[in-house]
């Protein structure tokens, strides 16, 4: 997807998303659509201001996805009009003041800490079979599923209390305007706002009742209606759908949407990377940022060194740097599988904690 979008940041409120769980073929056409539910009947995560209703933009932009998607011009415009506006969460979507250090440690802490070890001890030990088919059959090691999974919600323990409809209205439609890729924004969550109605009206849900993150990220791997929609299997086969309580779908679909960005199959996803200072042309290999680019041969040519399994890589580098506030910035050499994390979030810091937090859950699942 895109791009997904980063954590949730939501409270801890893991309650069942209805409309996660979907049928594994289209539902029959002659089932009617479940009416959205009256705003006042919703949960208690709910807090914003008005509905939609009296939006102008809102309603247009209602019949102009109703035509598109061939979907019932009164249901489209009543779930958008039943969306309320979170006030809080335009200032969320804000990126950090400029000067901001970035620190990779304290990043880094956030997710690997003892907590969460132990409950991806669990969900490996708890889903050891599953993880193993995956492995086998995408290519994707467990580490890295149990990693994302882990870093996203701590295995399902934290999968957002913000009724979808809302973050995806809000930002479709009250995005800040001082973020600085405003358009490009607002236009990929109007994408999102779309796709999440095309599903909920295929699966004859209840659009209202849909829970997960501030940016509408849903179920234990934080899917944005998009890669639901293009990447979510019935891994167990049992007909439907479901990334909020069943685990073999959830890992399932972590790894082919992994698969289908490009992993690669038994590469490693970074290399240790120093420095010869005499000939380091820094800039040079920081340039294509974390986008693979560079052979081994011409990464050493620019002054980077390479332990032996690191310089006979066939692949494509890139030169990954984490700042670190005022100490010295961490390096490492990112190959196409570490681009791939990536695109699940796209933060070198992200794609690292995925790595580190699978890492160590491996190894405690050794000890």
């Amino acid at each position: 997807m895109r791009r997904l979008i980063s954590p949730a940041l939501a409270t801890a409120v893991c309650l069942t998303v209805a409309s996660l769980i979907l049928p594994a073929a289209a539902a029959p056409k002659a089932k009617a659509h479940a009416k959205p539910a009256a705003a006042e009947k919703q949960s208690t995560a709910v807090r914003g201001g008005p509905t939609y209703a009296t939006r102008d933009d809102a309603m247009q932009f209602a019949d102009e996805v109703a035509a598109r998607r061939k979907l019932d011009p009164e249901w489209v415009r009543a779930t958008i009009g039943g969306a309320r506006m979170l006030t809080n969460v335009p200032r969320l979507m804000l990126p950090a003041p400029k000067g901001t250090p970035k620190n990779w440690h304290a990043y880094r802490a956030r997710f690997i800490d003892p907590v969460r070890i132990a409950a991806g001890v669990r969900f490996w030990r708890n889903n050891a079979e599953t993880l193993a088919r995956a492995e086998n059959e995408f290519g994707v090691p467990a580490e890295i599923i149990v990693g994302i999974i882990g870093v996203e919600t701590i295995y399902g323990r934290n999968m957002g209390s913000f009724r979808v409809i809302d973050a995806l209205s809000t930002l479709s439609f009250d995005f800040p305007q001082a973020h600085p890729r405003a358009a490009e924004r607002q236009a990929f969550f109007r994408e999102e706002l779309e796709s999440f109605l095309s599903t909920e009206s295929r699966t004859h849900e209840d659009p209202m009742r849909p829970l997960g993150s501030y940016a509408g990220a849903m179920g234990m791997p934080q899917f944005m209606p998009s890669s639901l929609a293009k990447y979510a299997v019935d891994y167990d086969g049992d007909g439907r759908i479901d990334l909020v309580n069943n685990t073999v779908d959830v890992i399932g679909s972590v790894a082919n949407y992994f698969k289908a960005f490009g992993w690669k199959r038994g590469m490693p996803s970074t290399f240790p990377v120093q420095f010869d200072e005499a000939r380091l042309q820094k800039a040079t290999l920081l340039a294509p940022d974390i986008v693979p680019t560079f052979g081994a041969d011409s990464f050493v040519a620019a002054g980077a060194v390479l332990d032996a399994q690191a310089a006979s890589f066939k692949g494509l580098l890139a030169l990954i740097e984490l700042q670190n506030g005022g100490d010295a910035p961490t390096y490492v050499a990112g190959t196409q599988n570490f681009y791939v994390i990536t695109r699940y979030n796209w933060s070198s810091y992200y794609a690292m904690s995925v790595l580190d937090l699978g890492r160590e859950v491996k190894a405690a699942m050794e000890q």
